[in-house]
């Protein structure tokens, strides 16, 4: 039988000191294969966070979620207020993707991709490495008395740390307001714009707070994900683990009949959660994988083979096959494909222009001795920018029936709508009951029309 795992202390959290405390963890610079893919994907995604309100797509920013005028611009598809149910297939499948990546990878979106982790790792702690040296040299900064020094490197550190979480803000923001016009409120006094103003200072506010003072303690305490981790994660799941097996027992270099693991302890100094991971999978690991870089540095230098702690499923650390097809993986994947198919119909459901027709309120038909007339109310509106005309017409409709109130074409403003009555009439000696025809707005340029059914009503036969 392979050796099992030893499991974590779970009646302690590595981030509390004995006395109920907070313990500010500081984790040692680490380089490494993992460490250098993480940092280019954590640029890649920062300059994607930070260009995508830039780049224009079909004459939008490729993401402007304008609230205020009810409009959402996708990477060119134009969604108004009533097309948000499209949203649910987008957020239940970014759910599903990450039950789906977490069931065979781990919490690899937590260390690689979250946000959070992203900005954490690859900004502010940058900017604290930089100006208070590696881990060392800031537990001596920490435990000296305050002087000039230590003034002059923690402000330079928290004006650094203000000032990019404003920046975060302010991109931010402009997914919600289009650049110019954000460009203009920044350059105006902050009380003509107060709520805009006092709401990117609150999340400024949020983000200095969190990524200079809670930091490790937001993925641990306020983040459910990782509490996710049991109910999602399998002993096929590929994960950040130790092999106890080969690591044990524990011993120096040069000491015969111990395991690999020389317990310098170079893999607790690198974790930003200051877990052990050869105690096991833990709640607080996020899957960064600088253990992974720490312990083969020291496999290198003692020329001991590297793997020691590793990418690895449960069942492939105690030396047993792995299975990646299992039913939790074809349950995730079937959810997601029936998602993305309904998703992708709803897209072709989407146009340039919407049209509505509804019944005006009051007495749902107006009859006399020659004629019964019905009334509607159409409404167009235009989602793109520049005017569009319409011409509107009828099929499958009776001979005789007039439409009064649409000329040969109707002109919608670019971003507006437009509001008209209309009033059907037939020869009352023509009606022989209720009839459902179609009416249809075809835009002058080319492109699909739109067609809704309405109703004639009027009076029994």
């Amino acid at each position: 039988m392979p050796p099992a795992i030893k499991r974590p202390n779970l009646d302690s959290v590595t981030t509390i000191n004995p006395d109920g405390s907070r313990f500010f963890p500081h984790p040692a610079d680490v380089k490494g294969r993992f460490t250098t893919a993480r940092r280019l994907v954590g640029i890649l995604l920062i300059a994607i966070y930070v260009l995508l309100p830039w780049i224009p797509v079909n004459g939008h920013p490729a993401v402007l979620l304008d609230v205020t005028h009810g409009k959402f611009h996708l990477f060119g598809i134009t969604l108004l207020v009533h097309d948000l149910w499209l949203l649910f297939f987008v957020v239940s499948g970014v759910g599903f993707g990450l039950f789906y990546i977490t069931s065979l990878l781990g919490r690899i979106w937590c260390g690689w991709a979250c946000p959070y982790t992203v900005f954490l790792d690859h900004v502010f702690r940058r900017i604290e490495r930089w100006i208070e040296g590696d881990a060392p040299a800031r537990r001596q900064l920490d435990a000296a008395p305050w002087g000039p020094a230590k003034i002059a490197k923690r402000g330079l550190k928290h004006l650094l740390f203000a000032a990019c979480a404003l920046g975060i803000a302010h991109v931010g923001l402009s997914y919600f307001i289009p650049l110019p016009q954000l460009y203009a409120y920044m350059k105006g006094s902050p009380m003509q714009h107060a709520a805009v103003f006092a709401g990117v200072t609150a999340y400024a506010a949020a983000l200095y707070f969190c990524f200079g003072w809670f930091r490790e303690q937001f993925c641990i305490v306020m983040c459910p994900y990782g509490r996710l981790q049991s109910a999602l994660t399998d002993d096929d799941t590929m994960v950040i683990g130790y092999d106890y097996g080969r690591g044990e027992p524990r011993g120096k270099v040069k000491e015969a009949g111990h395991g690999d693991c020389i317990d310098c302890r170079r893999c607790v100094q690198v974790c930003p959660t200051s877990i052990d991971i050869r105690n096991g999978l833990q709640m607080e690991c996020i899957g960064c994988a600088a253990c992974i870089d720490a312990c083969d540095d020291i496999m290198d230098k003692v020329k001991r083979p590297r793997g020691l702690i590793r990418y690895d499923s449960h069942k492939g650390l105690t030396g047993q096959k792995r299975t990646i097809i299992r039913p939790r993986i074809i349950l995730y994947t079937a959810l997601m494909l029936l998602g993305a198919a309904v998703l992708t119909w709803g897209l072709t459901r989407v146009h340039g222009f919407e049209m509505s027709i509804v019944r005006l309120r009051g007495m749902p038909y107006i009859a006399d001795a020659g004629h019964i007339r019905n009334q509607f109310a159409l409404r167009l509106l235009s989602k793109g920018d520049d005017p569009t005309t319409f011409q509107v017409s009828t099929e499958n409709a009776p001979p005789g029936l007039t439409i009064s109130g649409l000329g040969d074409v109707l002109s919608v403003p670019g971003g507006g709508e437009l509001q008209q009555t209309l009033m059907l009439s037939l020869e009352r000696t023509t009606y022989t009951g209720p009839f459902k025809f179609t009416i249809t707005a075809t835009p002058t340029d080319g492109r699909s029309a739109l067609k809704r059914e309405v109703e004639f009503l009027g009076p029994d036969k």
